[in-house]
C-alpha cells in the first residue's frame, strides 16, 4: 500500500515525528585544514570488525605521522562559557528536552480512546499500524535513557573509542585565506591525469597528442528540488556517464536533493555508479520518508538503529546547548530512507563520514564532489534605535540599511575541507562538529574532541528548504491562489510586506559549532559582526539564494573552464538561477563569466535589462543581495507578459524567448574600456563555435533544463503531480520515467555538448602553442643579445 496522496496518519505522525518544532516565527541575527587526516575505521554495528573491513587500508588507524593531543587547556583561555564539558550526564537540558519528547508523544498516543471510537471509525480514520506505535516509541526510549547498556550509552562510549574515531585525538586548527586547502591542490593533479586519458577518448584522440596543459577543467552541477532532483539528477549524470562525458568531470556540485545524490555516489550503496544508484533508489523511496512504523522499526532495530542514531547521540550529549529541532530529525529520516540499502542488514557506517569519501579520491579516479548551504544575515535589530525598539517599529532607513545588508554567506563541504568564500575561513571536514575558541578546537576534560558530524545531521541541512523565509513560502503557493476570489488584494498586502518576510524563518533551520569564534580581527572586515556573536552557525538549504551552486565553483583557484548545469528547479524561468550569478560574478571580480546567461527576460524592456545590469555592477555581497530583492519582483511580474508582448520584444530586441534541451553561453576575459555595462552574452550557435575559440574567450556554461520530451510520454515537469519539490513517494515506474526523460534530454544536446568541450580543448591548445612559440622568440633574441649572430 502507498501512502503518496491520502494523507490520513498525517495528523498523528505530525505529532510525533514533529515535536520538537518550534512554532514561533524565528528572525535570525546570530548567527588549519591542512592537519593531516586519520585514516579513520567506520564506527562498528558489531562489537567485532569483519575480515573484510580489517583488511581494507581505508579504515585503518591513524598512522605514526598522526600527531595526537591530550591537552585539555588547547583553547581553555578562549571564552570560558564556550569551554563546556561534553561529559555532562543527563541532566544536560537538550538531552532532557528530547528524553521528554519522545515520553509524550508515547503518553498522547496512548491517551487516544481506540476502545470507545468503534472499529469502523478507528479502522477508517486511524491506521492499523498506529496501535503500535506507542511499543515502539516506549522501545526507542528506553534505548536512548542513557542508562548503561542501553543503545545511547554504547553510542556515547564509542564516541570516545579511538579506534573507531581517531579524529577525537587530533586539534583541528582553522585555516584562514582565500586559496584552496592543500589536498585539494594535490587532488587536481591526480585527477588531471584521469580526465586526460578520459578527453582523449571521449573526443577520439589519440592520448599522445594530449597536453595535459590543454584538457579544460570540467564542472557538473545539479539544481535543488528535493527528490525529483536527486532522480532527474541521477538520470542526467547517468547520461553524462554512458557518453564518457563524465569520467572527463574534476568537480561536481550539488544543492538540496542533489547533494543526496552525490552522497550515494560516494557509498558502498551507489558504488559510484548511477544506475546501481537508480535500483537503490526504486526499492528505497516507494514508502514517505516520515512513515512510523518503517522509520521507527529502523530506529529500534539491530544493526540500523545503531547506524541511524548515533551522530544525533553525539549531537546531543557533546553539546550542552545543542537543539535537537525538525531539521535534524528530517535528516534522519532521510536517512533511513537512502542510507539503508536493501536488505537492512548490510548498512555499513563507513557512509556516515563526509571524509571517509576522500578514499575514493586518493587516486583521482572521481570527480571531487561539493555540498553547498548557506546562512541568512539579517542584521536588522542592530540597525533599529532604542526609540525604535521600544515603539515596535523600524524606520524606513533602517530598513533600506539592513536590506543593504542582508545576504546570504555560502558553505561549501568537501571531504577535504568546510569552507566560507565570505569569510575566508575553513576547518578540515573531519573537525565539523567540535568547539572552536580562536582558531583552535576546544577539547572536553579528557583531552579529546568530539567526533565528526555524521552524514544524516548534513543531509538535513542541505535538503532544508523548508527553513526558508515566509517570503519563499508565499512564492510557492502564489499560482495556487490565483484563481481565488480576492487573491489581487492580499496579494498587494503580502508584495507591500515583503521586505519584512524575508527575514522571518517560521522553521528554525539547524546549527553547526561556529568555528570563527574570536577570530574577528583576522577576518575580511566585510564579515557580518553577529557571526562573531553566536556560539552556532545555522545553516539552511542554499536553493534560497540560488538553486545551482553556481558560485563554490567560480573560485578562481579551481579554474573552471566549462561548467555543465542540470538544472531540475520547479521555478527555471521565473527565477533564472544562472542570471543571479550575474552580481556574484561581478562583485567577486570574476572574469570571463557569460552576463545575461540563463532564460530569456520575457517581456523584460531595456530600461529593466539595464537595471537588472547595475546589479551585476554591485561592490559588496551587502549591495548585490538589495539590487537583486529590488529587481526580482520585477522580473517575475515580466514573465507573466501577453504572446503579443514577446513577439514583439523577440521583433525588436533579438532575443529567443524560450530556450532548448541544451544551451551555450561563453564569457569573455577582455577588460571594459568604459564604465558602461557589456552587452548580455547570447547563446553560441549549435553548429557554429567561433565564439567558443576566441582567445579572448571565457568561461563556457552548458546549461541543460528539464524540459517535456516528445520522447517520453506521460510526464511533464511543469504539471505532472509527482514531480513536486515536496512528493517523498516514487513509485519504481515513476522513477523510470523521470531517469527516461533526463536522459533523452541530455541526448538530445550530447552532440552540442561534445563539439563545446572540443572547441574549448583546441582553444587551450591553440593558446599554449602560440604562448610557447612567443617564448621561442624571446629565447632566440636573449641568445642573439647575449651571444651575438655567428652567421654574420
Amino acid at each position: 500500500m502507498r501512502y503518496a496522496r491520502n494523507p490520513t496518519f498525517l495528523p498523528l505522525g505530525a505529532s510525533l515525528i514533529y515535536a520538537t518544532h518550534r512554532s514561533k516565527p524565528l528572525l535570525l541575527n546570530d548567527s588549519s585544514s591542512d592537519t593531516p587526516w586519520p585514516k579513520a575505521r567506520a564506527i562498528s554495528t558489531d562489537k567485532k570488525r569483519s575480515d573484510k573491513e580489517s583488511k581494507d587500508d581505508r579504515f585503518a588507524k591513524p598512522g605514526p605521522d598522526i600527531a595526537t593531543v591530550s591537552d585539555a587547556a588547547v583553547g581553555n583561555a578562549g571564552n570560558k562559557d564556550l569551554v563546556t564539558s561534553a561529559e555532562d550526564d543527563d541532566e544536560s537540558a537538550a538531552w532532557v528536552s528530547f528524553s521528554s519528547t519522545l515520553a509524550s508523544a508515547s503518553s498522547a498516543i496512548n491517551a487516544i480512546p481506540w476502545s470507545i471510537l468503534g472499529d469502523k471509525i478507528t479502522d477508517y480514520i486511524i491506521p492499523a499500524w498506529a496501535r503500535v506505535l506507542p511499543g515502539q516509541i516506549a522501545k526507542l526510549q528506553q534505548e536512548l535513557n542513557m542508562s548503561a547498556g542501553s543503545l545511547a550509552d554504547e553510542i556515547w562510549q564509542e564516541a570516545h573509542d579511538l579506534d573507531i574515531n581517531p579524529e577525537i585525538a587530533i586539534s583541528a586548527r582553522v585555516r584562514i585565506g582565500k586559496e584552496l586547502c592543500r589536498e585539494e591542490k594535490e587532488f587536481q593533479q591526480r585527477r588531471k591525469k584521469h580526465t586526460t586519458h578520459a578527453l582523449a577518448k571521449y573526443l577520439d584522440i589519440s592520448e599522445s597528442e594530449i597536453n595535459p596543459e590543454d584538457v579544460p577543467t570540467i564542472a557538473m552541477c545539479g539544481s535543488g528540488g528535493g527528490l525529483r532532483a536527486m532522480v532527474a539528477g541521477c538520470g542526467s549524470y547517468l547520461g553524462a556517464q554512458e557518453a564518457g562525458l563524465f569520467d572527463c568531470v574534476t568537480y561536481t556540485a550539488g544543492v538540496s536533493g542533489s547533494c543526496w545524490l552525490q552522497i550515494l555516489y560516494y557509498s558502498t550503496i551507489g558504488e559510484q555508479n548511477h544506475q546501481k544508484i537508480v535500483d537503490h533508489l526504486k526499492y528505497r523511496i516507494g514508502t514517505h520518508i516520515a512513515f512510523p512504523p518503517d522509520a521507527l522499526q529502523l530506529l529500534t532495530t539491530a544493526p540500523t538503529n545503531k547506524f541511524l542514531l548515533s551522530g544525533f547521540v553525539e549531537k546531543l550529549k557533546g553539546h550542552p546547548n545543542a537543539d535537537l529541532g525538525l531539521v535534524d530529525i528530517y535528516g534522519l529520516l532521510l536517512a533511513a530512507r537512502l542510507l539503508v540499502p536493501r536488505g537492512e542488514l548490510g548498512v555499513n557506517a563507513h557512509n556516515l563520514k563526509i571524509s571517509n569519501q576522500r578514499a575514493y579520491l586518493t587516486d583521482g579516479k572521481h570527480p571531487l564532489p561539493i555540498y553547498t548551504a548557506v546562512r541568512h544575515e539579517i542584521p536588522i535589530e542592530e540597525k533599529t534605535s532604542d526609540e525604535e525598539r521600544v515603539r515596535g517599529t523600524v524606520s524606513d532607513a533602517a530598513k533600506e540599511k539592513a536590506k543593504q545588508e542582508a545576504w546570504f554567506q555560502w558553505f561549501e563541504f568537501t571531504p577535504y575541507e568546510l569552507f566560507c568564500e565570505e569569510l575566508d575561513a575553513g576547518i578540515p571536514s573531519w573537525g565539523v562538529g567540535r568547539r572552536y575558541q580562536s582558531g583552535r578546537s576546544i577539547p572536553d576534560e579528557t583531552g579529546l574532541h568530539l567526533p565528526e558530524y555524521r552524514i544524516p545531521i548534513m543531509m538535513g541541512i542541505w535538503g532544508s528548504a523548508f527553513c526558508a523565509t515566509l517570503a519563499h513560502y508565499y512564492k510557492e503557493i502564489r499560482p495556487i491562489l490565483k484563481g481565488i476570489t480576492g487573491f489581487g488584494g492580499v496579494d498587494d498586502i503580502m508584495e507591500e510586506r515583503n521586505d519584512d518576510l524575508t527575514k522571518i524563518h517560521p522553521i528554525e533551520p539547524a546549527s553547526l559549532p561556529n568555528y570563527v569564534l574570536g577570530l574577528r580581527e583576522r577576518l575580511p572586515r566585510t564579515c557580518p559582526e553577529g557571526i562573531f556573536k553566536s556560539e552556532h552557525l545555522q545553516l539552511a538549504d542554499a536553493g534560497m539564494s540560488n538553486n545551482l551552486p553556481l558560485y563554490p565553483l567560480l573560485r578562481d583557484e579551481r579554474g573552471v573552464d566549462i561548467l555543465i548545469a542540470f538544472d531540475s528547479s520547479a521555478d527555471i524561468k521565473t527565477e533564472n538561477w544562472l542570471s543571479v550569478a550575474d552580481g556574484y560574478a561581478k562583485q567577486r571580480g570574476i572574469k570571463g563569466w557569460p552576463i545575461g546567461a540563463g532564460w530569456p527576460k520575457e517581456g523584460v524592456s531595456k530600461d529593466n535589462l539595464a537595471k537588472e545590469l547595475d546589479i551585476a555592477n554591485a561592490k559588496t555581497p551587502q549591495e548585490a543581495a538589495g539590487k537583486i530583492a529590488d529587481a526580482r519582483e520585477t522580473q517575475r511580474t515580466a514573465a507573466n507578459a501577453t504572446q503579443e508582448t514577446l513577439g514583439e520584444i523577440e521583433h525588436e530586441e533579438g532575443h529567443d524567448v524560450d530556450l532548448g534541451y541544451c544551451n551555450v553561453w561563453v564569457g569573455t576575459t577582455l577588460e571594459r574600456t568604459s564604465e558602461s555595462e557589456p552587452p548580455p552574452s547570447k547563446r553560441v550557435n549549435p553548429d557554429v563555435n567561433w565564439e567558443l575559440l576566441s582567445p579572448d574567450a571565457g568561461l563556457t556554461v552548458v546549461y541543460f533544463p528539464l524540459l517535456p520530451n516528445a520522447n517520453v510520454e506521460g510526464i511533464d515537469p511543469n504539471t505532472t503531480d509527482f514531480l513536486s519539490t515536496w512528493n517523498f513517494i516514487y513509485s519504481g515506474e515513476e522513477i523510470d520515467k523521470v531517469i527516461s526523460l533526463a536522459r533523452s534530454n541530455f541526448e538530445e544536446g550530447k552532440d552540442q555538448t561534445r563539439r563545446t568541450v572540443r572547441a574549448v580543448y583546441e582553444r587551450k591548445r591553440a593558446k599554449r602553442l602560440q604562448q610557447e612559440e612567443r617564448d621561442r622568440i624571446q629565447r632566440w633574441k636573449r641568445h642573439l643579445r647575449d651571444h651575438g649572430d655567428h652567421f654574420q
